[in-house]
């Protein structure tokens, strides 16, 4: 899973990067300084792997991971090149998802590129210049499509219907994600690669003194709003808590949350929030050699979950021993769940759940 962090200059996307990757992205009070994509990889974290690690005592855990790109800041018109405006878009073309972060609060040492705090009008920044950056590239579209209906072939004229459709939307100022399609016409508008189309998470970034009391917050409260409206994803997060936790030892920042009254770090809500809006779970492995987590979208069948360890497994998959994570832990050891009849055998058509432990079985 890739996402693209993105947001105006000065709104704390280097200073979240940086916290959450702990990857030293420059992050100094001015704009684009950050010019190329500043890549992290984190481990996503789960316990369910400690707890399967201390039964099978493997010589090796892996858990799975998220790649961020910190892209440098948009600007009112990057969509024509202002600021390092096609860059930074051509960016965003390749992750799976956008992390938006949204400025959350007053601070008067930190210059905002608008010279005033609004979220809604930062988020219709963002999200106009993605629009126009599609539209240009959907007014390409419908012009190489009109040439090929001439040909009489159905499948264009329905494209050109699709097209068409989706330049009045832009048009409007609408993303593309906001509209819906059929099965089949989702196949088709995927392969645009719109950008507007990318589903997005509102990253709220708030003061020290406000994480605690974000629900009065009413510039969260306007961020909410707009993400109602687009059925986007939000979390609250304080960046500079998160840079404050990302120096500490594992026992020393359940410590500082709770001090703090947080049940969980910005991290973990924002992984959590990545994967519901992704739509995307993990199955398990567990055995002597490794203890692993792998990462599917959510109504994966078998074989194809099986393709995530190895395509030879997917090809020549006969079956999958299946044990509910819960089921497993319970029972205290493989052995034990077998003898209760929760070890399942399914065939091609299972599809896969969340915290199933899978032993496959196949012949090549």
């Amino acid at each position: 899973m890739k996402l693209g962090i993105v947001g105006l200059p000065n709104v704390g996307k280097s200073t979240l990067f940086n916290a959450i990757t702990k990857a030293g992205a420059d992050s100094a009070n001015y704009p684009f300084c950050t010019i190329d994509p500043n890549i992290g990889v984190v481990t996503v974290p789960d316990e369910r792997l400690d707890v399967l690690a201390r039964m099978y005592n493997p010589k090796k855990i892996t858990s799975t991971t998220i790649e961020f790109l910190d892209i440098a800041g948009l600007v009112k018109g990057a969509s024509q090149g202002e600021g390092l405006g096609n860059k930074f878009l051509s960016h965003i073309r390749e992750v799976d998802a956008i992390v938006h972060v949204v400025r959350c609060f007053e601070d008067g040492n930190i210059v905002h590129v608008e010279g005033s705090v609004d979220p809604a009008r930062d988020i219709d920044t963002i999200n106009l210049e993605l629009v126009f950056s599609d539209l240009e590239s959907i007014e390409k579209r419908i012009e190489k499509t009109r040439k090929q209906t001439k040909s009489g072939d159905k499948k264009y004229l329905n494209e050109l219907t699709i097209l068409e459709r989706i330049k009045d939307t832009l048009e409007k100022g609408l993303p593309v994600r906001s509209m819906e399609f059929d099965d089949d016409e989702t196949i088709f508008v995927n392969q645009l690669f719109l950008l507007s189309d990318k589903p997005v998470l509102y990253c709220a970034n708030v003061s020290e003194d406000e994480i605690s009391t974000q629900e009065h917050n009413p510039y969260v409260e306007k961020v909410r709003e707009i993400a109602k409206s687009e059925n986007s994803e939000v979390i609250v997060v304080c960046a500079k808590i998160e840079e404050e936790i990302s120096q500490l030892e594992e026992d020393e920042k359940q410590l500082f949350l709770e001090e703090l009254g947080l049940l969980e770090s910005g991290l973990d809500k924002l992984i959590k929030a990545s994967y519901k809006l992704l739509g995307l779970i993990s199955f398990l492995t567990a055995g002597d050699p490794e203890v692993r987590a792998w990462t599917i979208v959510e109504g994966t069948k078998a074989p194809q979950a099986a393709g995530k360890i190895h395509s030879d497994i997917e090809r020549g998959f006969i079956r999958a021993e299946i044990v509910a994570y819960d089921d497993l832990v319970r029972c205290g050891s493989h052995a034990a769940a077998k003898e209760q009849g929760l070890v399942r055998s399914e065939g091609k058509e299972y599809v896969m759940r969340d915290g199933d432990v899978t032993l496959f079985r196949f012949n090549v």
